[in-house]
């Protein structure tokens, strides 16, 4: 039987079911079938705004997809959802409700063992929150849903990859959060992620919290107290963690190959290096002409990959979103997919 990607509709105020379209009219692997969660209505606009030759074939079971190229099987999960009343762009409770159905129901596939993975396209936190969803990301509603408690979301472009210690929370509240259990959990999930994505004997980086990784307690004290223990805690038992480094030495040397992942404390101290790396602004025209890179769910008992970026409401409906971060997260679930068996 061939393996199955459920990929997530997203916000459809945004750009989700517009790279969909696209990655789906791409020459992605045909061994693989997809199966869209969200809405048949949603997914023939994004398919009339992508311009592109697909046809939906509408199913209420897994076992009714089928693997021919140039359709696109949809699990209808909202069929009141109102498309004359959609609004491209604009923050609706129905968008929310449809993006965290889509959510729910792909989960509860992976969970069951009828889909192989799950990518997810972006949802809009805000719409998220107006439908009743109290999750500050996807990530976090994964986590819920699967009953995982030590699990990082890690990005990754090329061979850049980069797993958080602590992501949706205020800077303040980060600090406080950067404990030695924290920063171990994660030096292990990064080890486990790169054996997963097929890095036999992975080298993990993990940064500092402070300038110069805290210069031996003369900016800060967080790498003594808890950083500096877990990295050696994590040595004991065979993982080839190394640091404190500081962070704006780190990622050269990531990028060089001398370490296969880097553990960062806080949100914005990985998410920049990934994202200077894969998104790149036409200046002229605002968009970007390029947007690589994605998000990966390492820790819990499925696989999930997501887009690096958000909803995109600025171009939504214009029919000039670049589906190449939804390329590379489905190209990476094959990766992780093939790596299981």
């Amino acid at each position: 039987m061939n393996k199955k990607i459920a990929i997530t509709i997203g916000d459809p105020s945004g750009i989700g079911s517009e790279i969909i379209a696209k990655a789906l009219s791409d020459n992605i692997d045909n061994s693989f079938e997809y199966i869209v969660v969200g809405s048949g209505k949603v997914m023939l606009e994004g398919i009339r705004i992508a311009n592109v030759n697909l046809k939906i074939n509408t199913i209420k079971s897994i076992n009714h997809a089928v693997n021919t190229h140039g359709i696109v099987n949809v699990i209808d999960v909202f069929e009141d959802f109102d498309i004359e009343k959609l609004e491209y762009g604009k923050i609706q409770k129905q968008s929310g409700l449809l993006a965290g159905k889509s959510i729910e129901t792909a989960i509860a596939l992976a969970m069951a063992g009828k889909v192989d993975a799950v990518v997810t396209a972006p949802i809009n936190k805000e719409s998220f929150k107006l439908a009743g969803y109290p999750y500050p990301g996807h990530t976090e509603m994964f986590a819920d849903f699967t009953h995982t408690t030590d699990y990082s979301m890690i990005l990754m472009h090329g061979n850049l990859r980069v797993a958080h210690v602590t992501t949706h929370v205020s800077m303040y509240d980060a600090i406080q959060l950067i404990k030695k259990e924290r920063v171990l959990k994660i030096i292990k999930v990064a080890d486990n992620a790169c054996k997963d994505l097929g890095i036999k004997n992975p080298v993990i980086a993990v940064l500092g919290l402070n300038p110069h990784a805290g210069e031996n307690g003369l900016f800060g004290n967080q790498e003594i107290d808890e950083i500096i223990p877990a990295i050696h805690e994590a040595q004991s038992i065979g993982i080839n963690a190394v640091g404190p480094i500081p962070g704006d030495t780190a990622f050269p040397k990531a990028l060089s190959g001398m370490y296969d992942c880097v553990v960062v404390m806080y949100h914005d101290q990985g998410h920049i290096p990934v994202k200077l790396l894969g998104f790149s602004l036409n200046k002229e025209t605002g968009i970007w002409d390029e947007v690589k890179g994605v998000n990966i769910s390492f820790g819990m008992p499925i696989i999930r990959v997501s887009v690096d970026h958000g909803t995109a409401f600025g171009k939504a409906g214009k029919g000039t979103a670049n589906p190449n971060s939804l390329i590379n997260a489905i190209e990476t679930a094959i990766v992780l997919i093939k790596n299981k068996q």
